[in-house]
């Protein structure tokens, strides 16, 4: 079973302008809501290729129930932590000359909330494959990734963990199986400027040193770059296409990893089917389906 994380999952709301007007009235062309965050975004990818999740995060208000009855009517199985106080998060993604996003903080977790989290993770058994994905709330601790990895330390259960800065540092020592930051989640961690492939292979190897087996770093329009558990190192470009909604591109490339890997045992068609499920969500307003992925995959 592969288990996807959401600690703070949303109603992205995205709206289309022909260009946005600090201090004016701006009227949208089209709108829409997407409903998920990055762990359950994870999941849609996976249900799409065929792939059994059960997303797990915690939910509140009324804007948790429609996230909720969304997701089971899409025939996803969900076992969140519902909290009667406060509203799962809503965020806004303007679509206009450039991208811009304001982002909610989302609910304040309860104590006795977070308690119903680690029991709902008894579930996980070994070989199963758990994804820790986006944004921490404040009111969890600002370890709280570091300690998942920990609380199943030494069992052969697999990790992918997409996110950055010290959530993403700190579970290097527990070898994840999978990272996947991007160019400027890399360059923010290492202070520098990474211009070619040769800079970021050797930031790779410093994640690895530090613990993580894989590490996937996805480039947007550039590909992606995979340096492998065996020390190989793979470069994918991407399909022609016309991007139109950058939203869930990255989590879509990190369930084509996963799904890939776990048909094949193959990093090399793990990150092709990852970079094409990225590919099929940049160039779609939603979240990529089956047919455009496969069709991607095979004419690409």
């Amino acid at each position: 079973m592969i288990y996807t994380v959401t600690l703070n999952p949303a109603l992205d709301y995205l709206v289309w302008l022909a260009s946005l007007q600090e201090g004016e009235v701006n009227r949208a062309q089209k709108e829409t809501i997407q409903y998920g965050g990055k762990g359950i975004n994870v999941s849609v990818v996976l249900q799409t290729l065929g792939v059994q999740t059960t997303a797990l995060g915690f939910t509140a208000g009324f804007t948790g129930k429609a996230l909720q009855k969304e997701l089971e009517e899409m025939g996803l199985t969900t076992d969140f932590v519902w909290q009667k106080q406060g509203l799962t998060r809503i965020n806004v993604k303007i679509k206009g000359e450039r991208e811009t996003e304001l982002n909610a903080r989302g609910p304040i977790i309860e104590k006795d909330a977070l308690t119903l989290f680690w029991q709902k993770l008894k579930q996980v058994k070994d070989g199963d494959t758990v994804v820790l994905s986006g944004s921490v709330p404040d009111s969890l601790p600002g370890d709280i990734y570091r300690q998942i990895l920990a609380h199943f330390s030494g069992r052969p259960v697999r990790f992918a963990v997409d996110a950055a800065g010290d959530y993403l540092w700190q579970t290097l020592s527990y070898k994840p199986f999978f990272i996947k930051p991007n160019r400027s989640e890399l360059q923010q961690l290492f202070e520098s400027v990474l211009e070619n492939d040769s800079q970021l292979i050797d930031c790779a190897r410093k994640l690895q040193q530090a613990g993580a087996r894989n590490v996937l770093i996805s480039l947007a329009g550039d590909g992606s770059l995979l340096l492998d558990e065996k020390g190989e190192v793979h470069r994918q470009g991407v399909p022609e296409g016309i991007v139109q909604n950058s939203v869930g591109a990255g989590d879509s490339m990190v369930a084509g990893f996963i799904a890939g890997f776990l048909e094949t045992g193959n990093y090399g068609y793990a990150q092709r089917l990852g970079t094409v499920c990225g590919a099929a969500t940049a160039f779609s307003e939603g979240l990529a389906k089956r047919e455009q992925i496969f069709a991607l995959l095979h004419s690409f």
